[in-house]
């Protein structure tokens, strides 16, 4: 498959009053066409601000972003207006991220209005197939997000970003904020979108269980750096990052015969303003070294599968 997003050396920092705070450090990867990369890592590693990078709500501080081959990472205001209609955002909080002073109608409306592509009339028809397609009844027209449940809000949410017909969405966290009755919905929802209209998803979440449902391949990410990536179902047959084991560890199980062991992290959480070169996680791992003050290169260890760890092999021999 070609490839339709690709990372090179990615950075975003944020200045702060003690220094640079390196939100996304050197990141490098791929994103095939038609897949789903899950990007998965605690709160705050990065993962939100790295989507969000990708498609232009923040700049980038160093590094590339291509889309289809072409350098998309300083680009004109035009530019950028087309490339809004292929690269789309689905939030967290569907709750926050919705105008409370919008009807469902004029929500998913409002881009292709401001898009000047289309009449009112095809306006009025694609608001129509939208709300079809994510499961919205006719009758919510008219409905303003306080009158609505969590899931109708994120439905809202999702047409709103299939407005533009994009080939790129980067799911936010998008089941995060909502009842567990419900996840199961949106995720649904999201892969019969994905294969209908051969989208292409950047998938964020710190659960486990739901990137193993949705995603081709995974990307762990810990301190705004990416530690490991590689397909989905090795990553959960065979960890190597010793990161990864303890995120794995972590997952809840229903099988009483489970007989997996939670692994502790001891130490404190590095900070990342003004990061040491080493490894970030080496403050927190059971089995860092001397090797592990020096920077850490994303190497591949497998066809297909990559770890930044220097002590890699000695580990899983």
């Amino acid at each position: 498959m070609a490839k339709l997003i690709e990372l090179k050396h990615l950075k975003k920092y944020f200045p702060t009053s003690k220094g640079a705070l390196h939100a996304v450090d050197d990141v490098t990867f791929d994103i095939e066409e038609g897949t789903t990369m899950g990007v998965v890592g605690e709160s705050g590693c990065g993962k939100s601000t790295l989507g969000r990078t990708i498609i232009h709500l923040h700049e980038s501080t160093d590094g590339q972003i291509f889309y289809r081959g072409k350098d998309i990472t300083q680009v004109s205001k035009s530019e950028m207006s087309e490339l809004r209609h292929k690269m789309q955002i689905i939030f967290q909080d569907p709750n926050s991220s919705l105008n409370p002073r919008m009807t469902v109608e004029d929500t998913i409306r409002e881009p292709m209005k401001l898009s000047k592509r289309f009449s009112r009339a095809e306006i009025d028809d694609r608001v129509n197939e939208l709300m079809h397609r994510v499961g919205i009844d006719r009758r919510m027209r008219q409905a303003y997000p306080h009158e609505l449940d969590g899931g109708r809000r994120q439905r809202v949410g999702i047409a709103r970003a299939l407005a533009m017909d994009p080939e790129f969405i980067v799911c936010d966290e998008p089941v995060s904020a909502l009842d567990v009755s419900i996840q199961a919905q949106i995720l649904n929802l999201l892969q019969d979108l994905q294969r209908d209209h051969h989208l292409t998803y950047m998938f964020v979440t710190h659960d486990m269980s739901v990137v193993r449902h949705l995603s081709d391949n995974i990307c762990v990410m810990y301190l705004g750096q990416v530690v490991e990536i590689c397909e989905a179902k090795e990553i959960f047959r065979r960890p190597l990052h010793p990161y990864t084991q303890v995120l794995l560890s972590a997952i809840p199980s229903t099988d009483l015969n489970d007989q997996r062991e939670r692994i502790i992290t001891k130490g404190e959480l590095s900070s990342p303003i003004n990061p040491k070169p080493g490894c970030r996680f080496a403050a927190r791992c059971a089995y860092a070294c001397e090797k592990c003050m020096q920077p850490q290169q994303l190497a591949e260890v497998e066809p297909g599968h990559h770890v930044a760890c220097c002590r890699i092999h000695e580990l899983n021999q």
